[in-house]
């Protein structure tokens, strides 16, 4: 067979054989009156469940293929109360109330092709979602969203795509639906149980939505209205108040406000994000009167003296900040230690150590728990540094000591970088991650030979290995 033959049929057998020429998807917004309708009407013919209806900030979105429909979104606003969602946020009640919209729904999702025409495709429609959708809502609402989350019904499918276009699963719903019937519940039984999705829409979203202020773009999401939204459920609410109440009261006069109430106060104000006299003051007034009765308020009177049965009245910044000035602050961070431990349990894996001093009023010593910022062990400090059993590095080695530290990592500042300390946490069984500044020049070059005398670890098998461990997580 000469070479010419061998040409002649590798060419003919080239001109045989189909070849697929692969068209990159598009996604854009929904526009028009008459595009809408073909949505609407495509979605209740594909989708197994008919056309949605979704209040609050909504998207259509459709997914192109050379110019043709393939897939249709909806995007709207997140279920209010998700157990394991808010517990893989780390959000405590009322900071879900002010961020749910920084969290979007994927409401439906509608594949406009026969089972198995085209490959992958619903992964792919989702892995283009996830990466423009924060782009896309930031144009249309003004904010950019942080975290997706999505259900899938388990007697349908098994969420292969999610699974593929890295989404985590978070668990399997008890089957209920809001609703707003008033012949019903709140809440009433559908059923059907689905498995809950989530896909963080930024790198650093988890601590993003827990931090303390939020990138720009993100803040106008950040208006929710949490009046009367509680950090505590009412039994760890009553528990708090009978464990302050026993904190000395160093009050002459002037007690019309009872120090477990007002603690209580306290205490729940910081746990919803306050740093400071003002936010606690302001915690306190968003407090509705079933709240205020709840924790002992004195009942309001009108201007003419006249009492008013069914409201009550909240400490003011004045009558917050002389009463926090003259606390016991020993006395009262050995109780709410104590209720914290009580109410726990056990301490969290990852604990941070730090000190936060408030102009004169306070300095507080904390053990909290570093992936949602709540405390678990708290005493006051009188000055960040120096000599003395008031300093903040003599009280974080004490409460160190007194807690309980097994299976946890205490991180801490360079300021906590003394050997003593890290004693103190070897000593109640957990495990030290130190800041080291140069400031400790001996401590610092050692810690950089020990490093470098350790062989780098395969960049492969790095990323098999963080692939395992997400998948665990």
């Amino acid at each position: 067979m000469t070479f010419r033959s061998v040409f002649e049929i590798l060419q003919s057998s080239h001109k045989s054989q189909k070849v697929e020429i692969a068209v990159a998807l598009t996604i854009r917004k929904v526009e028009g009156r008459d595009e809408i309708k073909r949505f609407k009407a495509l979605e209740g013919e594909y989708h197994y469940m008919g056309e949605t209806h979704s209040g609050g900030d909504t998207m259509r979105l459709v997914i192109e293929e050379g110019g043709e429909w393939t897939a249709l979104m909806v995007w709207g606003s997140a279920c209010y109360h998700l157990k394991a969602r808010d517990e893989y946020v780390g959000w405590p009640a009322s900071l879900r109330v002010e961020r749910l919209k920084l969290v979007v729904s994927n409401r439906r999702f509608t594949i406009l092709k026969r089972p198995g025409e085209r490959k992958n495709l619903a992964s792919q429609c989702l892995g283009l979602a996830t990466r423009e959708l924060p782009g896309l809502w930031i144009r249309e609402f003004g904010y950019r969203p942080l975290l997706a989350e999505t259900f899938c019904d388990i007697e349908r499918a098994a969420g292969t795509c999610y699974k593929a276009a890295n989404w985590t699963p978070l668990g399997v719903t008890k089957g209920f639906t809001r609703t707003n019937r008033q012949e019903c519940d709140f809440y009433v039984p559908n059923d059907r149980p689905k498995t809950l999705w989530v896909r963080p829409l930024d790198r650093d979203a988890l601590r993003l939505l827990n931090s303390r202020e939020l990138p720009e773009d993100c803040r106008r999401g950040a208006m929710g209205d949490a009046d009367g939204v509680m950090p505590l459920n009412v039994g760890a609410r009553e528990s708090l108040y009978e464990a302050l109440r026993h904190v000395k009261d160093h009050r002459d006069r002037n007690r019309s406000f009872p120090i477990g109430g007002i603690l209580s106060i306290v205490v729940m104000a910081m746990m919803s994000g306050a740093n400071s006299v003002k936010a606690i003051s302001r915690f306190a007034k968003r407090l509705t009167m079933a709240q205020r009765r709840e924790l002992c308020m004195p009942h309001a009177k009108s201007a003419a003296g006249v009492v008013a049965k069914h409201e009550y009245r909240v400490p003011g910044y004045v009558t917050l900040y002389d009463f926090l000035k003259g606390l016991d602050l020993d006395d009262f961070g050995r109780k709410l230690s104590a209720w914290m431990a009580a109410e726990d349990g056990t301490l969290p894996r990852q604990l941070a150590l730090d000190g936060k001093f408030v102009k004169d009023v306070m300095g507080v010593v904390s053990v909290v728990n570093a992936e949602t910022g709540a405390p678990v062990a708290v005493a006051v400090a009188s000055n960040k540094e120096g000599e003395g059993d008031k300093c903040e590095l003599a009280v974080g080695r004490r409460l160190l000591r007194e807690s309980d530290l097994t299976n946890a990592l205490v991180s801490s500042d360079a300021l906590h970088c003394q050997q003593e300390t890290a004693r103190a946490v070897a000593c109640a069984n957990g495990e030290n991650l130190m800041q080291i500044k140069a400031n400790q020049p001996g401590l610092l070059r050692n810690a950089k030979a020990v490093v470098s005398a350790r062989h780098p670890v395969d960049s492969k098998k790095n990323e098999s290995a963080g692939t395992d461990v997400s998948r665990l997580g």
